[in-house]
């Protein structure tokens, strides 16, 4: 059995480690590096933190199923969010809180649930289509345009608010959602908080923008709370997620108010970056290999026929009968995934392949380096949706883990796969993608981390297909 200290590890630098090395918005490619160079498990420093790095999937799978008894959250961003009096959701909690909240969240969303909602996205994808039909020929900022869809989509889906940013301009609560994240990250992955002695105007702004959100959330669940007293029958069909989630902790005397918040939040947060940033990643592969975006465009045909290009017209099994545009979404999250690494701390003491790991020890997960590397996949940097389909689709699923493994899983996968099905098929049956691009000219988005890795700066032109 090895010890810590026994890995191999590069070079240190006084103080910082190898955070030096490290620019924070391309970390994940610093370290999918050092993995190439140094192995699969290998140690590293970011300041006075030290992580055990793992990049080999079957390991990184096996301590995933092993959340939340021997492996926790990264401990950083947790600190960040309680220090901003952030609401605790389950992305956050853990032990029997978690067990809890678990229940909670599955129970909203059941994919009976999601289906019985579809109508909503629907429309809201819709809007989208008007969005973009009065703005052929425009260069459309990829990462804005989804921004608005996918939190319009999950305000109506999970509140049953119609706040419609894509028809009516910025919401009030959007503008300071976008805050939030990249602030969690940025302080999370800070040598040192600055902020806990000397605040600057943007820390004061953020404080801000926290109790704005929080009073916002409140409102959503009052509202919601009137509502289902008024109309009892909802007791019985909620007709969102926030009023099926009501109903849960109400069963579960383990469940408070403030979980419900915190998984309001958790929802606004992750349903808006998680699926506009792959949906983002997918477009501009589709652009640099048009021959999968057509057959795409084919298979949805095939299936509707001149009402292709009418989102109103799809429902919830047609995007589930389409192999290739799902299998071309994989393959985009195997490639981009939105978290290409995962950090998580051991809560006692085990052991990590032939390694021991005491209690408190932070592990650095490196999700990308196996489902981008030989001998898992043939050309394994190629777009390839075909390694999706047929007999090998099992393996694939185990080493890409885009939604994570284990009990821990994200449980809104169903409802991010069928938005993003959604917006690509209204995409492809509408529109002809003329031109993608980043400003500097060059046709590949570059990867930048802000708590998700998104596609920053990429644009795309569009013309409404005759």
């Amino acid at each position: 059995m090895r010890q810590i200290q026994d890995l191999p590890h590069p070079p240190y630098k006084f103080l910082l480690g190898n955070a030096g090395a490290m620019p924070r918005h391309q970390v994940h490619l610093q370290v999918e590096g050092y993995a190439k160079q140094y192995g699969k498990l290998f140690r590293m420093k970011f300041g006075p933190r030290e992580f055990v790095v793992l990049a080999d999937h079957e390991l990184i799978g096996q301590i995933l199923r092993e959340r939340p008894e021997t492996f926790g959250r990264n401990p950083a961003s947790r600190q960040v969010s309680r220090e901003l009096g952030l609401p605790m959701g389950l992305f956050s909690a853990e032990g029997e809180q978690w067990r809890a909240q678990r229940r909670m969240v599955m129970a909203a969303f059941a994919p009976g649930h999601i289906r019985a909602y579809f109508p909503q996205m629907a429309r809201v994808t819709q809007r989208l289509q008007q969005r973009w039909l009065a703005s052929q020929g425009q260069s459309l900022v990829v990462g804005d345009e989804l921004m608005r869809y996918t939190v319009d989509t999950i305000a109506g889906l999970a509140l049953g608010e119609d706040i419609n940013t894509l028809g009516a301009g910025e919401d009030r609560i959007q503008q300071h959602l976008d805050k939030l994240l990249p602030a969690i990250f940025k302080r999370a992955t800070a040598l040192v908080p600055i902020w806990r002695w000397f605040k600057t105007a943007k820390d004061r702004d953020l404080e801000r923008s926290v109790q704005v959100i929080k009073a916002e959330v409140q409102r959503f669940i009052a509202q919601a709370q009137a509502q289902m007293a008024a109309e009892p029958a909802l007791r019985e069909q909620p007709k969102n997620l926030l009023q099926a989630m009501i109903l849960a902790a109400e069963a579960d005397t383990g469940i408070t108010d403030g979980n419900v918040e915190g998984n309001v939040l958790t929802m606004l947060l992750a349903g808006e970056d998680t699926t506009a940033n792959t949906i983002g990643w997918l477009i501009n592969l589709f652009h640099l290999h048009p021959q999968h975006q057509q057959r795409a465009r084919e298979e949805l045909a095939e299936r509707l026929g001149e009402r292709a290009a009418d989102p109103l017209a799809y429902t919830p099994e047609l995007l589930d009968s389409l192999p290739w545009l799902e299998a071309c979404l994989h393959e985009a999250m195997r490639l981009k995934p939105v978290a290409p690494f995962m950090p998580i701390q051991a809560l006692k003491d085990t052991t990590v392949g032939d390694v021991a790991v005491p209690a408190g020890t932070l592990v650095w997960c490196v999700l990308r380096h196996d489902s981008v590397g030989e001998p898992h996949f043939q050309q394994p940097l190629a777009f390839d949706p075909a390694r999706w389909l047929g007999e090998n689709t099992g393996s694939a699923k185990r080493v890409a883990m885009p939604f994570g493994a284990g009990p821990r899983m994200c449980p809104g996968r169903y409802l991010a796969l069928l938005e993003m099905k959604l917006a690509m098929a209204m995409l492809l049956g509408r529109f002809a993608i003329e031109e993608v691009r980043m400003p500097d000219g060059t046709p590949e988005a570059p990867e930048a981390l802000y708590f998700t890795m998104a596609p920053k700066g990429l644009t795309m032109r569009l013309r409404a297909l005759a």
